[in-house]
Parts: C-alpha cells; structure tokens; sequence
C-alpha cells in the first residue's frame, strides 16, 4: 500500500502564490505517476496536474503557464507551484499515487479571496 500526505494550503490573495507538497510512502517503488486533483462546493474532482516518474507531465487548461509540477524521486515528494492564484482556483487540493493501486490523500484547502 501506499500513502500520501498533502500540505502547504491556505488562503491567499487574488495573483499570490502557494506552493504544495505531496509525500508518499509505503510502496512507493509501485508509483508510476502522481498527480494533483481539486474539488470545489458543487463541482466534481478534477485533474489540475500529473507527473510521471520519467518527469512529463499534464496540466488542466486552466491551469497551464500558472502552475508547476514537480517532483523529488529520491525523497517520493511531489511539489506544485501555484502562481497567479485566482478566485477560481479555490478548492480542496488531493494528491493521487497511481500504481499498484489509486491512493489519495486526505486532501488541503486552497482559498483564493481578497
């Protein structure tokens, strides 16, 4: 099995920036690819970002030339730089781990508000 733990959300201003991390551990020689995913009120979970182990990685439309992917193999810690925050971009942040399984976090709140 294999788990993952989610930080660094909070509230911050429309154009600020937040930074989240993603750590895995358990089985994590089985993770083929991690990604981040987001639910707002009323809405269904959605892909913002994903990353391979070999490091390519997909981006949400929405979210493209704003946010990075990015991860740390050594330490199986994925990381997401989050620039130009808007309004919009408020939503529950989950971290998924897909292999051998689809194993999600406990996810953290990303608030967008002036």
């Amino acid at each position: 099995q294999v788990q993952v733990v989610e930080s660094g959300g909070g509230l911050v201003q429309p154009g600020g920036s937040l930074r989240l991390s993603c750590a895995a551990s358990g089985s994590t020689f089985s993770i083929i690819a991690m990604g981040w995913y987001r639910q707002a009120p009323g809405k269904q979970r959605e892909l913002v970002a994903a990353i391979t182990r070999g490091g390519s990685t997909n981006y949400a439309d929405s979210v493209k030339g704003r946010f990075t992917i990015s991860r740390d193999n050594a330490k199986n810690t994925v990381y997401m730089q989050m620039n130009s925050l808007k309004p919009e971009d408020t939503a529950v942040y989950y971290c998924n781990a897909l292999g051998g399984g689809s194993w999600w976090g406990q996810g953290t709140q990303v608030t967008v508000s002036s």
